[in-house]
């Protein structure tokens, strides 16, 4: 590749369209640096927003600076840039999640054409925690998402009924589990945002995103609210015959997170530009026993990443993010 000298605002453009990515609790856990003279672009983890009750491991923090990496490729694309990343590329800064090098256009057509093809969806995705309508999800858009999977080596399998109900069940036990741990309330509490703070907010889910108090239904969907008083929200059914799918990895280490943050993000993507709208639950993952009975026993091989909602309804608020002046240092 052509190494091409990037101006301030290219690089500010870049991040603010990486940062758009989704991550857990809206907890943004990334860092970004780059370096004009070599034009690379770090990411790195930022631990201040890692959730010690909740993801312990930091896999889900992996997986949301994974899901940024993705938007920084389709950006750069966008802008007419080639990019080279490696994932984990100092074996002794296990903070360092990626080094993304970018460059000229690559010269070889349709290389980049197909991230750029996505750009428009990464302002329009927002997770939403509103009902869906009962119609099916087309098998031609499954298959498109499935292979977008693939394209950042990973696997998304549609859950069949039977499937579901026991992702359901592991749902119910995450949240009765949750109500007798203080280590994931007080996780879930350090990143939601109340009252006046939530016009103010910059990271967390403001409660303007909770949406409405499921009185009935199958959804699964995490309470940000808990116990404490918000402003009414009011009340309504969900879907009874939700549509989950699992996304999973061969492996089950950092590099295999970050893959599978990236394979998010590419799905995501892909669903938006298919009229779909979005959540994600990582609820019935977040302890290893429940974690290890998502999968299908019967075509599932891999380790499940990552629950995703997805349906035909409201798209749901933009959720905030940080200035980028907070996240982007420039050497």
């Amino acid at each position: 590749m052509r190494q091409r000298q990037l101006d301030e605002s290219t690089v500010t453009a870049l991040v603010a369209e990486a940062t758009a990515a989704p991550s857990m609790h809206n907890a943004q856990p990334w860092r970004f640096r780059f370096d004009t003279a070599e034009s690379v672009l770090l990411v790195r983890a930022d631990t201040e927003r890692a959730m010690p009750g909740s993801d312990p491991d930091n896999r889900a923090l992996h997986i949301g600076c994974g899901a940024a990496v993705f938007n920084l490729r389709v950006a750069a694309a966008h802008a007419g840039l080639s990019s080279r990343t490696r994932l984990l590329p100092e074996p002794g800064d296990p903070l360092l999640m990626a080094a993304v090098q970018l460059a000229g256009p690559s010269g070889t057509p349709g290389v980049e054409d197909d991230l750029v093809r996505l750009h428009p969806a990464i302002r329009q995705r927002h997770t939403s925690r509103h009902p869906f309508a009962d119609k099916d999800v087309p098998e031609d858009v499954q298959a498109g998402l499935q292979r977008a999977a693939a394209a950042e080596g990973a696997m998304l399998l549609f859950a069949r009924p039977w499937h579901i109900e026991t992702v359901l069940d592991l749902v119910h036990d995450a949240e009765s589990r949750d109500a007798l741990d203080a280590g994931a309330r007080k996780d879930l509490e350090r990143w939601t945002r109340l009252g006046p703070e939530a016009d103010t907010a910059v990271d967390g889910v403001p409660e303007y995103a909770f949406g409405p108090r499921k009185r009935d239904g199958k959804a699964p969907l995490r309470d940000f609210a808990g116990r404490r008083p918000v402003a009414d929200r009011g009340s309504t059914a969900f879907e009874h015959t939700p549509h989950l799918a699992l996304l999973s990895t061969s492996g089950d280490e950092p590099a295999d997170w970050l893959r599978a943050g990236q394979a998010l993000e590419r799905v995501l993507l892909e669903a938006t530009l298919a009229n779909l709208a979005t959540s994600l639950t990582s609820h019935p993952l977040e302890s290893a026993d429940l974690r290890r009975l998502a999968r299908d026993p019967v075509s599932g091989t891999g380790q499940v990443q990552m629950v995703l909602r997805l349906g035909y309804g409201p798209r749901g608020p933009a959720t905030p993010r940080r200035p980028v002046a907070d996240v982007l240092d420039i050497v």
